[in-house]
């Protein structure tokens, strides 16, 4: 199983990378958010110095998706000096990881984030206060995705560097389910 992780500054587009590279692989892969989990399911704080259940709730989820048969995307801003320590174990123990860093100037970030259909209610002095330049894990083969490129060209970059561009599903819905089988033009029964 594929295990892609996409990590950027708030307003890199790292979320919208990762579900466009999500929707273009399709059933099989499981799209982990670190702000659904964190601020939705946990209603937690971002870093502010407090203990936080977050990274190893994230690294637990990423886990039971993988032992269950899907690829995986996880994404998010995942600070390198909360999340770290946990991503690090996650990537040691799963050979088949992918690791990006969308690199971004903090001007570029509120760029971007001023252009999202629906942004979330931040002032650019709040961004610049989460902004980290170059927090990379110092995992191998950890790749940067410069300010540069293109969506397309990232998308496209992402969904082949990592194997997921031909990698079949393993879960249970896409191998097994009927509604899928049909959608491949095989019968329900085999």
């Amino acid at each position: 199983m594929k295990l892609v992780v996409i990590r950027g500054n708030s307003g890199s587009g790292k979320t919208t990378v990762a579900h466009e590279v999500r929707r273009r692989y399709g059933r099989g892969c499981a799209l982990v958010e670190q702000d659904y989990l964190r601020r939705v399911v946990l209603r937690e704080h971002g870093s502010d110095g407090t203990p936080t259940v977050a990274p190893a709730f994230i690294t637990t989820v990423v886990r039971a998706a993988l032992g269950h048969g899907y690829h995986v995307i996880l994404e998010g801003i995942l600070h390198s000096g909360q999340h770290g320590g946990p991503l690090r174990e996650l990537i040691a123990s799963h050979p088949e990881t992918s690791i990006y860093w969308m690199e971004v100037s903090f001007d570029e970030t509120v760029r971007r984030h001023g252009q999202r259909p629906a942004p979330i209610p931040v002032t650019a002095d709040q961004m610049r206060a989460w902004h980290t330049p170059m927090d990379l894990l110092g995992a191998p083969g950890e790749q940067i995705i410069p300010e540069a490129s293109s969506f397309e060209a990232t998308v496209t970059e992402i969904l082949h560097s990592s194997g997921l561009a031909g990698a079949a599903p393993e879960t249970p819905c896409p191998v097994q389910c009927p509604r899928c089988a049909v959608k491949r033009g095989r019968s329900s029964s085999g």
